[in-house]
């Protein structure tokens, strides 16, 4: 251990700040002092948490920073990414960055000990929940429910029946079970939707429980999963998200971008790349995020996509329009788009999962299609996939962070390689 304070001049993309001699600290902005003995004092970059369940919560690694120093660490990660496999990205567009209160998707824990419920995020590294109260992330409807919803889950098992024989306590009542249960929540046309996966509700008196809840706070859908699959227990009108100004059934749980802002910038770097292309393939097309968007600007789109849900969906909601989208159910991990289908196109978007798009991107590699648009939720995976299309002919012309995920250190990117 050096006995002189160090400067932190990075943040290293786990969200750790880094000095000169590679010293690491948890909570640290560009500019702090690392002490000898461990402690910081922080630097003219370093600000408040803006939540009270910031150091706790895993949700949050970034709050400490300040503005600009967040806006450099996305921007970092991307371009990093990028010169870690040499591609050589001509321009790297200023970073965008999501505002707090826009996070229209959220995964929540629900957990009962002792007749109490908890609702939140896991603690870091830790199997510990974190019960929110507050959070500067989420929309300001996901935060007011939750207290409700608590109050819902305790009344849920009140409600239960205990199974025949069931183990009693001290007093000769039933003890029920441990609730655990995953808490989706998104943001619909509809308004608020929730799923709860692994929670059972029988009995008249659970069932009035969660059509009264439903009721009450005007929700858009109530979604329950035991364990055999998605069963809407209230939904008064089918349930849409608005994808490039279609409006499109949502099925319980699909993909969404995490925040409307987000979306809007992801789409926005595609139709402008892609313009003109004629025909273009949207791979991992999901809900048709990009496809309706670009085929309101005159393009003719191939939409295609493994999860059939979504698929469906896409298929439905361009039918019903009569939109030059085509919607094709395929598995692009075991069934990629071969070269001669993809030369049929003069443009591809592809948004593929966490892991990338390899199979996939090995034929595009091969194949004559001009602009390739690459859209990642992973700087690692897309680099790697990236540097295929470089050693292949394509060079990366365009590169935009983008921080959808605000104070975390998930970073996604919108990107651009061209074949001359």
């Amino acid at each position: 251990m050096t006995d002189q304070p160090e400067e932190i001049i990075r943040i290293a993309a786990k969200g750790d700040g880094v000095t000169a001699s590679g010293r690491f600290a948890w909570g640290a902005a560009p500019g702090d002092l690392l002490l000898p003995d461990g402690t910081l004092e922080p630097g003219p970059h370093h600000v408040a948490p803006v939540c009270k369940h910031f150091g706790r919560c895993g949700g949050c690694q970034l709050q400490q920073l300040d503005e600009p120093s967040l806006a450099d660490f996305v921007e970092a990660r991307v371009a990093n990414a990028s010169t870690s496999q040499g591609l050589g990205a001509e321009s790297i567009a200023p970073p965008h960055l999501s505002p707090p209160h826009s996070r229209r998707r959220a995964s929540l824990r629900a957990e009962s000990s002792q007749g109490r419920v908890v609702i939140g995020y896991r603690e870091a590294k830790s199997h510990r929940l974190v019960e929110l109260t507050e959070c500067p992330v989420l929309v300001p409807e996901f935060v007011a429910i939750l207290p409700h919803l608590r109050k819902l889950l305790i009344k849920l098992g009140q409600a239960a029946a205990p199974a025949k024989g069931g183990k009693r306590g001290p007093n000769g009542k039933h003890v029920h079970a441990k609730l655990a249960a995953d808490i989706e929540l998104a943001m619909t046309e509809q308004g608020l939707d929730i799923g709860i996966k692994g929670l059972k509700a029988e009995g008249l008196a659970a069932t009035e429980a969660l059509l009264d809840f439903a009721r009450d706070h005007a929700l858009a859908r109530l979604v329950l999963d035991a364990g055999y699959g998605p069963e809407a227990v209230w939904e008064p009108e089918p349930v849409t998200v608005a994808l490039g100004g279609v409006s499109v059934p949502f099925p319980p749980g699909s993909f969404l971008q995490a925040t409307l802002d987000g979306e809007q910038a992801l789409v926005a770097a595609a139709c402008e790349w892609l313009d003109g292309c004629g025909a273009v393939a949207d791979l991992f097309a999901g809900l048709g995020t990009f496809a309706f968007a670009l085929a309101g600007q005159g393009a003719k789109v191939l939409a295609v996509e493994a999860a059939r849900d979504a698929h469906l969906a896409c298929k439905t909601a361009a039918g019903r329009l009569q939109l030059p989208v085509h919607a094709l159910h395929r598995d692009l991990f075991r069934n990629p788009l071969l070269v001669d289908e993809l030369n049929r196109f003069g443009g591809v978007v592809l948004d593929p999962p966490r892991a990338g798009a390899r199979e996939q991107v090995e034929r595009l590699a091969d194949s004559s299609v001009a602009r390739i648009v690459y859209i990642s939720c992973n700087p690692s995976s897309w680099a790697r996939d990236g540097a295929l299309l470089i050693e292949n002919g394509y060079r990366l012309a365009q590169l935009r962070p983008v921080g959808q995920f605000r104070w975390s250190t998930h970073v996604e990117l919108a990107s651009l390689f061209v074949r001359d």
